[in-house]
């Protein structure tokens, strides 16, 4: 039984020398992650499709049961629209492929514009990709949410593809107006949908947006310790991915949410132990 947790990204400025060393090489970034967490998003690969090197590098810091949730390039899901990038696709399947099992699945983030009358699109995308891959999609059409027809709509379409639907779940971070300059942008950038935690398949993925504010933050996830643990009892394997606005104290409050999951269903699997953030002192 194995719960994955990770953040939105291995490296930000706010973890140095407190949570991992510094100053480190590039590739050995990921590795000190790596100590941390289990799992990671690789939003990059939204902004373009890594060189292969990269992806081999990215592969050498980790172990092979450390999880990958890997972005589609924006020029598919967002420019394209799903239609039309058969090319681009095909290069940054072959570009993650040094990943291997690393990858647990390619994640599909689909814009705001993208609603129910596009869905025949999504489904005919997922039918032209590759069985040797699982993928999850996340969606951020209000109709989705709010319209019941919508609902069924896409998950028969997920369902047929054996795909997820990944939730973003970002209730705590609305529930009360923003306090510090990175909610605030937030507030103005981050999709504010309700929440769902219907898994589809036996590997449930989910986003959860807390505030700055650490208590705040832990006191909101309780809804998703619940769902998880009872998913986990369940035989599925999910992967939690934790953020906050500023995600200063992301890396920790990702352990701390293993922490919990497993104080209730104590046969999941622990972390590694962090590696630590300054060698240790001589006297």
């Amino acid at each position: 039984m194995r719960l994955h947790v990770g953040c939105a990204m291995w490296t930000h400025a706010p973890w140095q020398g407190r949570f991992l060393p510094h100053p480190l090489p590039p590739k050995e970034r990921l590795r000190a992650y790596a100590s941390w967490c289990n799992a990671v998003e690789g939003n990059t690969t939204f902004y373009a499709t890594p060189a292969r090197s990269a992806v081999e590098s990215w592969a050498a810091q980790t172990s092979p049961d450390f999880r990958f949730v890997v972005k589609l390039p924006k020029t598919v899901t967002h420019e394209h629209r799903l239609t039309g990038a058969d090319e681009e696709v095909r290069s940054f399947l072959e570009a993650v492929e040094p990943l291997g099992p690393r990858v647990h699945a390619l994640w599909v983030q689909l814009p705001g514009s993208f609603g129910p009358n596009d869905v025949g699109a999504l489904a005919a995308f997922l039918r032209r990709l590759p069985r040797s891959h699982r993928y999850a999609v996340e969606v951020r059409h209000r109709a989705f949410f709010e319209d019941a027809r919508s609902e069924r709509l896409l998950e028969r379409v997920l369902g047929d593809a054996g795909a997820e639907w990944v939730p973003f779940d970002t209730v705590t971070l609305f529930q009360s107006p923003p306090s510090t300059d990175a909610e605030r942008d937030a507030w103005m950038k981050k999709p504010r949908v309700p929440r769902r935690s219907s898994a589809l398949t036996g590997r449930p993925i989910v986003r959860y947006l807390g505030r700055d504010d650490v208590e705040r933050t832990v006191e909101g996830w309780g809804h998703w310790v619940g769902a998880v643990a009872e998913w986990l009892r369940e035989g599925r394997s999910p992967t939690v991915f934790v953020h906050t606005p500023d995600n200063a104290e992301a890396l920790a409050l990702a352990r701390r949410f293993h922490d919990e999951v497993r104080a209730r269903v104590p046969g999941v699997d622990p972390l590694p132990e962090p590696v630590p953030a300054e060698p240790p002192a001589l006297f």
